[in-house]
């Protein structure tokens, strides 16, 4: 569904990513995992049109570099940040309202389906965002993603600051995803996540992919484990 050949990006002089390949391909979770500044959150950005890039993103069999990020998003690609952007005055319920595209017919998934895999949501639906926890918000930018009906949902470090049992939540979300046909590209820096869902993992370092494969070949290739991604 989604591949990336050669891809290149530059923020201003500096160059970012060196020759990025990767795919995702239907259906599955595929882990990016690597350290702070290694590129993950860059890749993402490339994807959907945040950065200036050079090389070749094809989004089932059509090319997107140079398209515009809403242009990305309505093909039907869906991007959750890490920065967690949420409309602060808003409801969670005005929040999720903004996700849904417009001309829908039938989407994929309801305001219910959003309350039933989160049931604090459904708690706090008229509570504005700004007011809401860090669990909260990344709960509300996730479904409001999903409120879109994307085939592909890129999410950039979904467990950081979580307590245990949002980050428990948020994996079986990601799984009950998977199982409905959506591809997601999970960006993680923890290892436990992401070889607990992931069907394959891509490891980055300084810009580039230094490694491919299923997290059982991550779990026993202990020197790119200790040089790319243990601290």
């Amino acid at each position: 569904m989604l591949k990336l050949s050669n891809v290149n990006a530059f923020y201003g002089k500096s160059h970012v990513l060196h020759g990025v390949d990767m795919h995702v391909g239907q259906g599955e979770i595929v882990a990016l995992l690597g350290r702070n500044g290694s590129g993950r959150s860059t890749t993402a950005k490339a994807i959907m049109g945040l950065v200036a890039c050079q090389g070749s993103v094809q989004w089932k069999g059509k090319e997107t570099l140079g398209s515009k990020t809403y242009e990305i998003a309505h093909l039907g690609i869906g991007y959750v940040p890490e920065s967690r952007d949420v409309f602060p005055k808003l409801t969670v319920h005005q929040n999720l309202l903004l996700g849904q595209k417009r001309g829908q017919t039938k989407p994929r998934w309801t305001f219910e389906d959003m309350y039933r895999m989160f049931p604090r949501l459904k708690e706090r639906e008229h509570t504005e965002a700004g007011v809401l926890s860090g669990g909260e918000q990344q709960m509300l930018t996730l479904c409001r993603t999903l409120m879109g009906d994307p085939d592909l949902i890129i999410i950039d470090e979904p467990t950081e600051g979580l307590a245990p049992k949002i980050v428990e939540l948020v994996a079986t979300y990601l799984k009950e995803l998977r199982k409905a046909g959506i591809s997601v590209l999970l960006i993680e820096q923890k290892l436990t996540i992401a070889m607990e869902i992931s069907d394959r993992c891509f490891v980055m370092g300084h810009g580039s992919i230094v490694f491919e494969g299923t997290p059982e070949q991550l779990r026993l290739n202990t020197e790119i484990r200790k040089e790319w991604l243990e601290v």
